[in-house]
């Protein structure tokens, strides 16, 4: 039988070629976005995928990546084996907040005169036996309001909040919600200005918060208050010490409410236990 001539219709039309991009060898990669290789690998929703990843639960050669958009090729990814899809609650961290960092200040206005107390809150200053048992993830550092005010050139406890609950508990409670505070004057506190800090202060005719301020102890030089107050912000008890010309040298913030300061660095930080309530 004599073969149709090359134009006939009943010639098959030639097939088009592949793209040039996936001609690549089986046992080769193409660069894709991380949530689609984790979803071809469980399997499951491109959605869920993203979860997972934003969850901390993916390494990529070993490495922790939290972006879904990452984009890998032949890289070795990895699923931990306890994964879940459980919603990421939101984080509070408690800093021991040195001297000289302003607590309000926003991380854009660092500067040699303002040192944002944010800034002490990044994964090299957390806390080597933090027990609240949460897993560090990046979007911890996002998004948190600085919550308590406390004078810049104090130390001790400073709040940090993701959750709405504790800040709107910790801003609605504020004017009963004590706190705890050690105070370190110059020299030895008589006992009438003792009384004084106790008893009958006001300003401007109007009572100012009570106070519960007791003798914590006494060394050469200098004496140290225990300050049990609510309803205190910044400068109070600065204004109540000079009215009974007491130098303050060190104020040290070790309880909000119910959650104390414990033995967290200066510098450093922990997660919010989840049994603890402000």
């Amino acid at each position: 039988m004599t073969a149709p001539p090359p134009h006939s219709p009943r010639t098959a039309a030639p097939r088009p070629r592949l793209p040039a991009k996936t001609a690549v060898r089986p046992d080769k990669r193409l660069d894709e976005r991380l949530a689609k290789r984790v979803a071809e690998m469980i399997p499951c929703s491109r959605r869920e995928a993203e979860q997972y990843i934003a969850g901390g639960w993916v390494s990529v050669n070993g490495l922790v990546i939290e972006e879904p958009m990452f984009r890998v090729a032949e890289q070795t990814v990895t699923i931990d084996p306890d994964a879940s899809l459980m919603v990421q609650t939101d984080v509070t961290f408690l800093l021991h907040k040195p001297p000289g960092y302003d607590t309000l200040a926003a991380l854009g206005e660092a500067n040699r005169h303002i040192k944002p107390a944010q800034q002490l809150l990044k994964p090299e200053t957390h806390a080597a036996d933090d027990a609240s048992g949460v897993r560090l993830l990046k979007r911890h550092f996002s998004k948190l309001s600085a919550t308590v005010p406390l004078e810049t050139g104090a130390s001790g406890l400073l709040v940090f909040t993701q959750d709405w609950r504790v800040l709107r508990k910790l801003t609605e409670d504020a004017s009963v919600m004590e706190q705890e505070i050690i105070v370190e004057v110059a020299g030895e506190v008589p006992p009438a200005a003792l009384d004084r800090l106790n008893h009958g202060l006001a300003s401007d005719g109007r009572a100012l918060p009570a106070l519960k301020v007791s003798l914590n102890s006494t060394s050469e030089g200098s004496s140290k208050l225990r300050f049990a107050l609510k309803g205190v912000h910044p400068g109070l008890i600065a204004y109540v010490c000079e009215r009974v010309d007491l130098q303050i040298l060190s104020m040290k913030r070790l309880r909000v409410g119910r959650v104390a300061l414990s033995q967290l660095a200066p510098g450093q930080w922990r997660y919010l236990h989840p049994h603890e309530r402000f």
